[in-house]
């Protein structure tokens, strides 16, 4: 009984995180190739970009849950280092001298899961930690 309801805490947790990836997407101005690249699918997956965008829970694999986490810490650390709104949105899409003129996500999409971590840590030492 008490799994149950663990089960159904962690659907739900990964439903909303799903909405909440996909919100985050279109505020950076994505396309559906650069989500899915961020998310670590195949380029042409639409289907699962809709699904997400419904509800549908995110994978409980690893390498999912711990893309989504490094996905919001992006966020967050672009929110606090950029108040006004459209500068931190627009970050993402921007070509950078540190990653030598690519842009974050051109980096995740070219390095893959170690392109995420360094934009993460480039933010992380932005911020000072």
């Amino acid at each position: 009984m008490l799994t149950d309801t663990i089960e159904s805490k962690a659907e739900i947790d990964r439903s909303k995180a799903a909405v909440m990836i996909m919100k985050l997407f279109d505020l950076w101005g994505l396309q559906t190739e650069e989500s899915t690249a961020l998310l670590g699918l195949a380029k042409d997956n639409r289907t699962a970009l809709a699904k997400y965008r419904k509800g549908d829970p995110i994978s409980n694999s690893r390498d999912s849950l711990e893309r989504l986490s490094h996905l919001f810490a992006i966020h967050k650390n672009l929110r606090l280092l950029y108040p006004q709104k459209e500068v931190c949105y627009a970050w993402m899409k921007k070509r950078n001298l540190v990653f030598d003129g690519l842009t974050p996500v051109e980096v995740i999409d070219r390095f893959g899961f170690r392109g995420l971590l360094m934009v993460r840590s480039y933010l992380d030492r932005a911020r000072g930690h």
